[in-house]
């Protein structure tokens, strides 16, 4: 249910949907023990010993043969075969995020965490007990533009029809017990009371309603603590009805399957679903006027967070902003706004910039955390950094580094089944071509500084910007000059 967001690569939009599906059997995973722990440093060390040996040559990656077609219901499927383990990875995505909440902000976010709580004849723990004592493990999330439903199991039919069938229960037929309703109620009120004692978290709520105004995208994906409690186990089954419906969901499925093993399984999960059409796409978001606004909180620190409208995810410069975003703050130390912030002037523990392109334009955001008595110093030379790199563009040196630290990364975007599984989840929700990841590592090796910086131009604008800060209001200091060695050097650890 976390909305927070800090682009670290060129790549964020695609590794952002495969990590996304993946955090709830991340958080389910059990206490690793200490031999585990150990083969696991001895497997870095191993592949740290194994870049050495590359020797300039460009890394590998597998190439995917991506297979796509559509159940009799309407659901969109992509399929890549990867015999080399005795498993799968299927993942549901579903045009259910929070954007289709209406006028009950919480409901998708409510509906989703309900899917595994109850089915007919099986509570929570039951349907917990089932798939664990299958191998198989399940994972889901609600977020702006999607709602998440994934399956990892062993691809022998023994394995699979049992762990398949439980699945298809879970996501087409939950009973949303009234008593699992409360609990989670309390879980998300309990939420919006911590947030009250974290300052970025208010910055974030106050940034997002200026910068989206009566948009869906304006509202936290887990409502608020007036939306939420009156949302009724009717609502729910309402909602899921219409948004898990079978033309409303792309079906992504990786591992070890033949075509007709894959075509019998998305037809089994789009039969379990509701019958539906998709939900009709959301509108764009208008653009706000410029602001400031300031949230008072007594702290040592302030957050800072200046945000404007960015880009859809099908914007053909993606990968050109995504590049010079890389440049600018998203690829952390080395970056424009951390040289400049951190290591020259030891104002911050982090500074970071990053498009979120989403089905309609998500934000461009930069947040930071600075001293109390130097944030009005650092938001200007925050500003002022970013007005110097719109103005001159990237070095030809940096544009290098990052096309070279984005061909280094491109391996891990298919390293693994999830990995894989992700990327088409990604690629159908979002209608992007087949060829997505090869045609978007061309076009970014092929970018000139000029084409950077034109694409940065075109969809940032100094004077549009909403700022918000949260923190006490205090006394202010010059900043101190820049340096090599700062005298003061940022705080170990962010506050909240």
């Amino acid at each position: 249910m976390s909305e927070s967001k800090k682009p670290r690569l060129a790549l964020i939009g695609l590794v952002l949907v495969a990590l996304v599906g993946s955090l709830g059997f991340y958080f389910s995973r059990s206490t690793e023990t200490n031999a585990s722990e150990a083969l696991d440093q001895a497997k870095v060390s191993k592949k740290l010993q194994s870049l050495t040996e590359l020797d300039g040559k460009a890394p590998s990656h597998r190439t995917l043969d991506v297979q796509t077609w559509k159940t009799a219901e309407g659901a969109k499927v992509l399929f890549v075969a990867a015999p080399e383990l005795p498993m799968f990875d299927m993942r549901l995505i579903f045009a259910a995020g929070s954007s289709q909440d209406g006028d009950k902000p919480g409901l998708a976010v409510l509906t989703n965490a309900m899917l595994n709580e109850g089915i007919a004849g099986k509570d929570v723990g039951k349907i917990a007990e089932g798939f664990e004592g299958l191998g198989a493990s399940f994972g889901n999330g609600a977020y702006k533009d999607m709602a998440v439903a994934s399956l990892r199991s062993l691809s022998d039919v023994d394995k699979r029809t049992p762990a398949l069938k439980l699945f298809a229960d879970v996501v087409g037929k939950p009973t949303f017990p009234a008593d699992s309703l409360a609990r989670i109620k309390n879980q998300l009120l309990a939420g919006f009371e911590y947030q009250k004692q974290n300052p970025g978290k208010l910055a974030s709520l106050e940034l997002i309603n200026r910068l989206y105004g009566n948009h869906p995208y304006a509202h936290s994906s887990d409502g608020n603590a007036q939306s939420v409690p009156p949302i009724t186990v009717a609502q729910l089954r309402a909602f899921h009805e219409k948004a898990y419906a079978a033309g409303n969901v792309v079906i992504a499925l990786v591992g070890d399957l033949s075509r007709s093993e894959a075509e019998a399984i998305a037809a089994q999960m789009s039969v379990a679903l509701p019958k539906g059409p998709a939900l009709a796409k959301i509108e764009q978001p208008v653009e706000p006027k410029a602001s400031t606004g300031h949230i008072e909180f007594p702290s040592k620190q302030t957050n800072l967070m200046l945000a404007q409208l960015g880009i859809d995810r099908d914007d053909p410069d993606y990968a050109a902003v995504s590049l010079g975003n890389q440049i600018l703050g998203g690829g952390g130390f080395g970056t424009r706004l951390m040289s400049e912030v951190r290591e020259k002037r030891g104002l911050t523990y982090g500074v970071y910039s990053g498009f979120t392109p989403m089905q309609v334009r998500g934000p461009f955001m930069i947040n930071l955390q600075t001293r109390a008595e130097m944030s009005e110093g650092t938001l200007k030379l925050v500003q002022d950094v970013l007005a110097d790199y719109l103005k001159t563009g990237p070095t030809q040196k940096e544009l290098d580094d990052a096309k070279r630290e984005l061909a280094g990364s491109f391996p891990l975007s298919t390293a693994s089944n999830a990995d894989i599984v992700g990327q088409l989840g990604a690629m159908g929700f979002y209608d992007l071509p087949l060829s997505y990841l090869e045609d978007f590592m061309q076009q970014s090796q092929s970018l000139t500084v000029e084409q950077v910086t034109a694409a940065m131009n075109k969809h940032l604008s100094t004077d549009k910007m909403v700022i918000v800060s949260a923190g006490p209001t205090v006394p202010q200091k010059p900043l101190p000059a820049p340096t090599d060695k700062p005298s003061e050097q940022p705080l170990g650890v962010p506050e909240h």
